[in-house]
């Protein structure tokens, strides 16, 4: 009998942990779905509401306080219709080839990409449109695993929630083109003096062929890999 308490209190220490875990579980259930109901909201509700700013917009409005230059963003979200098929297609070809044919994720593009890293010893990018779209409306250009897991998980829920063609709207509207220059719209007009509406096939490939860099690299300055972009065009039809 002297031996009955530390041994009953044994027990009740050790079924704590199950309970712990239990209960972290739960947790972790609750967040997940907070997640998904927070940004699928958000996501419904961009199929007919156009952003009035996004978070990398924000990031570089932020970034500007610490620096001695003069910022000024430029954004102005047009409609599709407004945005020449030039560089509608441009930016298909640069950027995501099979974008109308694949859910969010381009695995084919994601198997070669693997491959080279094995073959070559350096990795590159392989982001589709969709997810290059969910990380400039809803996170910043910081790379980390938490962010790309984020932002991998919200893929489907855009892809299901969007349309191809309003994907590729906020796209072409949020992706940044200069130093706080966003959008096809203010893009064409600071790069060209001209409305996205009035872009050409070369004006389109030069634009095109800066997103990888906007802020180090010019359209007037991408010959070559302008060049390969209209190749790519002519490669897909257009």
């Amino acid at each position: 009998m002297e031996h009955s308490w530390p041994v009953r209190t044994a027990v009740k220490r050790g079924a704590r942990k199950p309970g712990l875990l239990r209960r972290l579980f739960r947790w972790a259930l609750v967040g997940i779905a907070a997640f998904y109901l927070f940004f699928g909201f958000l996501l419904l509700m961009l199929r007919w509401v156009d952003p009035i700013t996004t978070s990398v917009q924000m990031q570089r409005r932020v970034e500007s306080w610490g620096s001695k230059k003069p910022y000024q963003k430029r954004y102005k979200f047009v409609p599709l219709k407004r945005i020449s098929p030039h560089l509608q297609h441009a930016v298909i070809a640069a950027e995501d080839g099979r974008f109308y044919s694949h859910r969010g994720f381009d695995w084919q593009q994601i198997q070669q990409v693997l491959e080279e890293e094995l073959e070559k010893g350096r990795l590159r990018g392989a982001s589709t449109i969709t997810q290059q779209t969910v990380k400039n409306l809803f996170f910043t250009l910081r790379g980390s695993f938490l962010r790309k897991g984020a932002e991998a998980a919200l893929v489907p829920v855009a892809e299901t929630m969007l349309s191809k063609d309003r994907i590729l709207e906020l796209y072409l509207n949020t992706a940044e083109w200069g130093p706080g220059v966003f959008g096809a719209e203010e893009a064409a007009r600071y790069h060209f003096g001209v409305g996205a509406a009035q872009v050409n096939r070369e004006q389109a490939s030069r634009l095109a062929a800066v997103l990888p860099s906007p802020l180090r690299w010019r359209p007037a300055r991408m010959d070559r890999y302008a060049a390969i972009i209209q190749e790519r065009m002519r490669q897909l039809g257009w």
